[in-house]
């Protein structure tokens, strides 16, 4: 090759390299812009849920928080009413055996005594109202209808909630026999002892015999001896903590009265 011709070659090499090198640059600077259309065509459209599904999933929301709220209301808020009730019912009562009533007339029902429970501790005290309906128990202890009254011949029946409103007989299986309960009225204290565990007897509801002015198991069970006299006690409650149709039971006999002079 001539000299001449390779300073021609030697001239364009500039030119040549220098375009290679433009058209590198070039694509480099477009690379970019071809990756991210190339990303944004294969990114796949999201598919909008149809419009039943979305409100059921907010249906389901907000049935689940309702069941929440009962379950805190049933476990929560009806004890603190409860308790609430309570309080002003043994207030109301004590005010009517200061005036000379041997009861008073509530808004919740009829109140007539005071239950107190050492085994449930010193300071507790619960008031006795007349009946058993859920307006009853909702406010304190029941007194069945048509059994005995404190001291008297018979069987004087309480029952009480052991879980919600109030639960007044939330630790009825911590009762043991020879445990003490007073019933206090406003001419006297009656006190009377178990005569069995707080998880000896379990009936189901429809068992009325335990309620009868001298009980008596047709099953030859457990029953009150035979030799405690006929003034008895029986408190009644769920025998489980949630929903059940047993009955826990307790029998007790009359060991003292003592007169109140208020």
């Amino acid at each position: 090759m001539t000299e001449r011709g390779s300073e021609r070659w030697a001239g364009q090499r500039p030119t040549t390299e220098g375009s290679t090198i433009t058209q590198i640059e070039e694509a480099a600077t477009s690379e970019p812009d071809v990756e991210r259309q190339r990303v944004r065509r294969r990114r796949p459209q999201k598919k909008k849920a149809p419009r039943w599904l979305t409100l059921s999933g907010y249906g389901m929301v907000v049935a689940g928080l309702a069941v929440l709220a009962w379950v805190a209301w049933q476990f929560w808020g009806t004890n603190w009413v409860s308790d609430r009730r309570q309080e002003a019912v043994a207030a109301d009562l004590q005010d009517g055996w200061a005036e000379g009533n041997d009861s008073v007339t509530t808004d919740f029902g009829r109140a007539e005594a005071i239950l107190h429970v050492p085994r449930w501790g010193k300071d507790y005290a619960v008031p006795v109202l007349a009946g058993s309906s859920d307006e009853v128990l909702a406010a304190g202890i029941g007194h069945m209808e048509d059994t005995a009254d404190p001291g008297e011949l018979g069987n004087y029946v309480l029952a009480g909630h052991r879980v919600t409103h109030g639960e007044p007989f939330a630790d009825f299986p911590e009762l043991e026999e020879g445990d003490l309960v007073h019933v206090e009225t406003r001419t006297a204290t009656y006190t009377y002892k178990l005569d069995f565990d707080g998880t000896d007897l379990e009936v189901p509801f429809t068992e009325d015999w335990v309620i009868q002015p001298f009980p008596k198991n047709p099953d030859g069970g457990v029953q009150p001896p035979d030799d405690v006299g006929q003034r008895l006690i029986t408190l009644v409650s769920c025998a489980e903590i949630f929903h059940t149709d047993l009955r826990s039971v307790v029998f007790g006999h009359l060991v003292e009265k003592v007169e109140v002079d208020r």
